[in-house]
């Protein structure tokens, strides 16, 4: 994700080498209460890019909720979603692109059928990805569907292929200039947990939603196994990119005070909680060294193939995701 900035043209110049630059961090209140009072909760880094820094959450003294605080200031976590953030990679690594590309097919797969399962498309439908990325699922919902699709994305990641075809809106969420009650579908695959303002975005699509429409929310779970094992490694940290750290208690709460109804819980996602498990050992080993995906790639496939027997009952183990399906509120 990344931010325009622009400056307007009857500023002149010597007023604008006059404003101070933002800090880099910055002291939030609250995202669920806004109060200031928090205790320490764990320190995390940088760990699939090594990228330098140590970013502290905490947990809020009165509503209990887990957030980074001080938090980088938005105009500089966008160095943090360089072409090195796995969402926005471009990847070149001979034989192993197939592998890796087959493996972001499964995911726009898995989500599909997580959707199919409450809505169903067709060339009427209106589809919103919030935080959609290079744009892949939304060409599959084009493709198989025929749905209109418009994707919103922090970056500008307009020139990517898959987004040919697709609405794309750059910039927050919450200031996109989207129409009142114009999607029957938005979903947010890992959008919320990186965002600055999570209610006023919730309301937001609560405002963009059709009155039958649904919401698809995913994002890593607190309250789970692979945050047992891994705690300050764990990689639904992903420290500074994630600002806030969702156990099912404060998800739920989120979603229903922006107006939504919730159709269903799940105590898992579309994104493979085997990933989560992976990354979380090499984190452990590395220690903020960052991790070469390129090196990475054969033995992650080879112990998935490992593991399968485990992961088949994925849904019923609690193990790093989460998603919560909701509707407009009667």
């Amino acid at each position: 994700m990344s931010v325009a900035v622009s400056v307007a043209p009857d500023v002149a110049p010597d007023v604008v080498s006059d404003i101070a630059p933002a800090p880099f961090l910055e002291d939030v209140p609250c995202y669920g209460c806004g109060g200031h009072a928090a205790r320490p909760f764990i320190e995390a880094q940088d760990d699939l890019t090594g990228k330098p820094g140590t970013f502290q959450f905490v947990s809020c003294e009165a509503c209990g909720l887990t957030y980074q605080n001080p938090r980088v200031s938005l105009e500089h976590i966008k160095d943090f979603y360089d072409d090195e953030y796995i969402a926005h990679r471009k990847t070149n690594w001979g034989a192993l692109n197939k592998a890796f590309d087959r493996a972001m097919n499964q995911l726009d797969a898995a989500k599909d059928g997580l959707v199919s399962g409450y809505v169903s498309l067709d060339r009427a439908s209106e589809v919103l990805d919030v935080g959609c990325g290079v744009g892949t699922f939304l060409r599959r919902l084009r493709d198989r569907y025929g749905a209109a699709a418009t994707g919103v994305d922090f970056k500008d990641l307009s020139s990517y292929p898959a987004l040919q075809g697709s609405e794309f809106h750059c910039g927050l969420f919450y200031e996109s200039p989207l129409a009142d009650r114009r999607f029957d579908l938005i979903t947010m695959w890992h959008f919320l947990e990186h965002d600055y303002d999570p209610i006023r975005s919730l309301k937001t699509a609560h405002r963009v939603l059709k009155s039958r429409g649904h919401v698809v929310i995913e994002v890593p779970r607190l309250d789970s196994t692979t945050f047992r094992l891994f705690g300050r490694r764990w990689p639904g940290l992903q420290a500074p990119q994630h600002t806030v750290l969702y156990d099912r208690d404060h998800l739920l709460a989120f979603v229903e005070r922006a107006g939504f109804e919730v159709v269903d819980y799940l105590p898992y996602g579309a994104f493979p909680a085997y990933f989560y498990l992976f990354t979380g050992a090499a984190f452990m080993v590395l220690r903020g060294r960052g991790l070469n995906l390129k090196r990475a790639i054969a033995p992650y496939f080879v112990g998935k193939v490992l593991t399968s027997p485990v992961f088949a009952f994925e849904k019923h183990l609690n193990l790093a995701m989460q998603t919560v399906v909701c509707r407009r509120g009667r």
